[in-house]
């Protein structure tokens, strides 16, 4: 059994399963470090969350959009949060000034490299629609090649942002809340989907189920009703393993 997919993208929420460090505060080194560890084990181009570039200052994202590609990364994006829960997101003048100096630090490259910009409002307590698109449309022109507003749910509001830019446009797919399939969204016009941290919950998700069952009714009926047959898994990973050698 082999599954398709035309591209990987690598999520903050991944690594913080993976190396036990809360959301936001994952370095840049670790970060570097996971991706070249994805970039080295696929032959699909892999993108990755770059979260706010590593640092508030334009020159400091752009040395993180070199070192994502010097470590094997043919895209990333760059939020406009801040971190700061207090203030989360930038200023819009000095939020354009970061994601112009990823975009040319992304164009200068010697290999191609597509750079996501991020409006994060609607994940930070503030669905203002109309900010965001003029956030989109400000990121547009400073030189990003997607634009992505993770938060959006309703059809309205995805169509409302794709009307108004003229760049590939980033729907969160994993986000509760939004019930429309792959096909729907594509009618809206949208053309890449990300499932942000849903994988990487699911999977959490049920081994936790799991390690409750255990623990609440001394039951493994999760071995019957969820668990991956070793067989199948022996023989996807020795595919995949020989799909490496060739």
């Amino acid at each position: 059994m082999r599954i398709l997919m035309p591209m990987m993208s690598g999520v903050s929420l991944e690594r913080v399963t993976r190396r036990v460090v809360l959301d936001g505060q994952v370095g840049r080194e670790a970060m570097l470090a996971h991706v070249a560890e994805i970039a080295a084990a696929t032959d699909l181009p892999v993108s990755g969350d770059l979260e706010n570039g590593y640092g508030h200052e334009p020159k400091t994202v752009a040395e993180t959009i070199r070192l994502a590609a010097a470590n094997g990364l043919v895209g990333g994006s760059i939020e406009d949060a801040t971190g700061n829960d207090s203030d989360p997101i930038h200023d819009v003048r000095h939020a354009t000034d970061r994601i112009r100096a990823a975009a040319e630090a992304a164009h200068s490259l010697s290999v191609p490299f597509i750079l996501c910009a991020r409006a994060e409002n609607f994940l930070h307590g503030r669905p203002d629609l109309k900010d965001t698109i003029v956030r989109l449309q400000n990121y547009q022109a400073a030189g990003a090649d997607v634009l992505y507003a993770p938060g959006l749910t309703t059809k309205e509001q995805i169509a409302a942002v794709i009307r108004e830019v003229d760049r590939p446009v980033n729907v969160l797919a994993g986000m509760p809340g939004l019930a429309l399939s792959r096909d729907e969204l594509s009618a809206l016009g949208v053309r890449r989907l990300s499932t942000g941290s849903a994988l990487a919950r699911a999977a959490l998700g049920g081994f936790l189920r799991a390690a409750r069952e255990m623990a609440d009714a001394g039951t493994v009926h999760f071995v019957d009703e969820t668990a991956f047959a070793s067989r199948e898994l022996v023989a996807l990973l020795e595919g995949f393993a020989r799909s490496r050698q060739r």
